[in-house]
C-alpha cells in the first residue's frame, strides 16, 4: 500500500460530527416533539401509581411505621426508591419538569406557525376541480361575487380571483390542539402552585372541643414550601353538636342517611360568631380555605380515680371505630399521673350493646340506644411515656402490656353512671355519658380553581380536536356553467354529506342543513 492509497479521496464524504451545539439542538428537538411529550406525559400518570399503593409520609406516617415494624428489609429499600415519598422524589420532580418544558416547547413553535396559518389566504382554485375527491357540476348560473356571498353565509374564509373562489375552514381544530397542550401546561402550573402555597392538616375535635387554625392544634400539618406560621386563615369553631343517623328497620338496618355537624365559626379574630352546619361534601369555606368533614366516633366520658382516691381524668376519651356496620370501638386510656402507679385501660365501647348466647357482648345498631363501656384490660406499672420513645395515643404497645401488672380482665359492661373498682385499692372506673368526634381535614390550595379552568378548557379543546376537520373549497365560474370541488385536510369523517349541502346552498342560496362547525 502506498501512501498515496491511505490519503482521503476528494469525492470522499466523511460523517459529520454533532459537536456540543449539535448534540444541544438534537436534545431540544427531541425533547419538544408530540411524541416525547405524550411518552412524559404517560410517565407521570405511572409514577404517580406508587403513591397510591405504599403509604406516604405526612399522610400515613402511622402506615409508614408499620411497614418498617412488620417488613423492616423491604421497607429500607422501598425508602431507597423515595417509594414512601413519590410526590416529593427527585425522579418524580425530573419527569414533572421535563413534562412541563416539553409541552412549552412543543406549544410555542406550532402556535406561531398556527398564527401564520390563519393569516394565509387559501389558495387559489386548481385548473381541474373534477380531480379532487369532491367535485360537483352547479344547476346555478352564479358569479363569482354570488358564491363568494354564499360561501361566506357558511361561515367560511374567502379569498376571489378571476373567475374563481376559494374557500376554507376549520381553523379550530388546531386551536383545540394547542389549548389542550397549553390546558395541560396550565393544570401542570396549578398543581405545582398548590403544593407550593398549599397545605393540609387533619385533626380530630370532640363535641363541645373547639379548634383554632394554627399549626399546633393540627394532629397532621403538611404544609407547602412557601407556606409558614402566618400563612394560615385565623379561623376558629366550636364543634357544638353532632347527628349522624340511620335507618332503624328493614334490609338496610343500620345504613347512615345523613352526618351533620354544627359549628359556631368566627371567620377572624374580633369577628361574630355564625352558625355552619358541616355536611359531606360541603365543607365550610372561609376565604379559600376548606374544611371537610371526612369521619366520626364515639367519645365516652369517664371519671377515673387512682389509689390516692385523686381524680386523674375526667373527660372524654376518643375510641377507634373496630366494626363499621353497628360502631363497636376500641378506647384507650393512659393515665401517666395515677399514683401509686400509673394506669393503662383498655376498653370496648358498645353503642347498642345485647348479650349474645356465649355470654358475651356486642354491638347490633350503630346509634347509642344502649350505651356500655366493657373493660378488658387494667393494667398498673410503667407506661413508659418518659423515656423519649413517641407512642401513639390510641395503643399501647405489647412490649410495655407484657411489663406492667394486670389489674382486671374482661369486667362485665358498664351502663352511663355505673363504676368499677379496681382491685388492690388501684382506683376506679366510672362510666358518665357519651359523645361523638369528628375527624376533619383542612386544605387550603390556591391552586384548586386554575386547575379546574384548565381542565375545562382541556375539554373543550379536545372536543374541538376531535370534531372539526379542515376542509377547502372551490369554485369554478366561466362561461360553460359552474363547478365546485372541495377536500378535507384531517384524515377521518365523511365530507362526502356535507360537500352535498354545500353544493345545495351554492346552487339555491341556503340550506339549513349544512354543518356550520369552524
Amino acid at each position: 500500500m502506498t501512501a498515496t492509497d491511505t490519503e482521503t479521496r476528494p469525492d470522499e464524504v466523511r460523517p459529520v460530527k454533532l459537536g456540543a451545539v449539535g448534540w444541544a439542538r438534537w436534545f431540544w428537538r427531541t425533547l419538544t416533539s408530540m411524541r416525547t411529550a405524550l411518552i412524559l406525559l404517560f410517565l407521570f400518570a405511572l409514577a404517580s401509581i406508587p403513591g397510591s399503593i405504599w403509604p406516604q409520609r405526612g399522610v400515613s406516617d402511622g402506615k409508614v411505621a408499620q411497614y418498617y415494624s412488620d417488613s423492616p428489609e423491604l421497607a429500607e429499600w422501598l425508602d431507597r426508591f423515595w417509594l414512601f415519598d413519590v410526590f416529593k422524589a427527585p425522579w418524580f420532580a425530573a419527569i414533572y419538569l421535563l413534562l412541563f418544558v416539553s409541552l412549552i416547547g412543543c406549544v410555542l413553535p406550532r402556535t406561531t406557525a398556527h398564527l401564520r396559518e390563519m393569516r394565509r389566504k387559501p389558495p387559489a382554485a386548481p385548473r381541474n376541480l373534477s380531480r379532487l375527491p369532491q367535485h360537483a357540476v352547479l344547476d346555478a348560473d352564479l358569479t363569482v361575487e354570488e358564491a363568494a356571498g354564499r360561501l361566506r353565509r357558511l361561515r367560511f374564509r374567502v379569498v376571489t380571483g378571476p373567475g374563481w373562489v376559494a374557500a376554507e375552514k376549520g381553523y379550530l381544530k388546531e386551536t383545540g390542539n394547542l389549548l389542550f397542550h397549553v390546558a395541560l401546561v396550565g393544570l401542570l402550573v396549578a398543581v405545582g402552585i398548590g403544593a407550593l402555597y398549599g397545605y393540609r392538616g387533619n385533626v380530630l375535635v370532640v363535641e363541645g372541643d373547639g379548634f383554632a387554625n394554627t399549626v399546633a392544634t393540627y394532629d397532621r400539618y403538611t404544609p407547602g414550601q412557601q407556606v409558614n406560621a402566618e400563612s394560615l386563615e385565623p379561623f376558629s369553631f366550636t364543634l357544638e353538636d353532632f347527628q349522624a343517623t340511620y335507618i332503624a328497620k328493614g334490609e338496610k338496618r343500620g345504613q347512615a342517611l345523613d352526618y351533620a355537624a354544627t359549628l359556631a365559626v368566627t371567620d377572624s379574630p374580633g369577628a361574630p360568631e355564625r352558625k355552619y352546619e358541616l355536611k359531606v361534601n360541603e365543607p365550610l369555606d372561609v376565604n379559600g380555605t376548606l374544611t371537610y368533614l371526612i369521619d366520626h366516633g364515639y367519645a365516652p366520658t369517664f371519671r377515673i380515680t387512682d389509689g390516692s382516691g385523686q381524680v386523674v381524668l375526667e373527660g372524654a376519651v376518643p375510641c377507634l371505630v373496630v366494626q363499621p356496620a353497628t360502631f363497636a370501638s376500641e378506647c384507650v386510656i393512659k393515665i401517666p399521673d395515677a399514683r401509686p402507679e400509673q394506669l393503662g385501660i383498655l376498653a370496648a365501647f358498645l353503642p347498642t350493646t345485647v348479650p349474645t348466647a356465649g355470654g358475651e357482648w356486642t354491638s347490633i345498631f350503630p346509634g347509642t340506644a344502649n350505651p356500655t363501656v366493657q373493660v378488658y384490660g387494667a393494667f398498673a406499672g410503667d407506661l413508659g411515656m418518659r423515656n423519649g420513645v413517641p407512642q401513639s395515643v390510641y395503643e399501647i404497645p405489647a412490649e410495655i402490656l407484657k411489663k406492667m401488672k394486670p389489674l382486671t380482665m374482661k369486667a362485665d359492661p358498664l351502663a352511663v353512671g355505673e363504676k368499677l373498682d379496681l382491685p388492690g385499692g388501684a382506683g376506679s372506673i366510672e362510666f358518665t355519658g357519651v359523645k361523638e368526634w369528628i375527624a376533619l381535614q383542612i386544605t387550603h390550595d390556591p391552586g384548586r380553581l386554575p386547575a379546574l379552568i384548565a381542565a375545562g378548557l382541556a375539554t373543550v379543546a379536545v372536543v374541538f380536536s376531535l370534531t372539526i376537520r379542515r376542509r377547502r373549497v372551490w369554485v369554478r365560474v366561466g362561461d360553460g356553467g359552474a363547478e365546485a370541488g372541495g377536500l378535507t385536510r384531517t384524515e377521518g369523517g365523511d365530507f362526502g354529506e356535507e360537500f352535498a349541502g354545500i353544493v345545495a346552498a351554492l346552487n339555491h342560496g341556503s340550506n339549513p342543513g349544512v354543518k356550520d362547525a369552524r
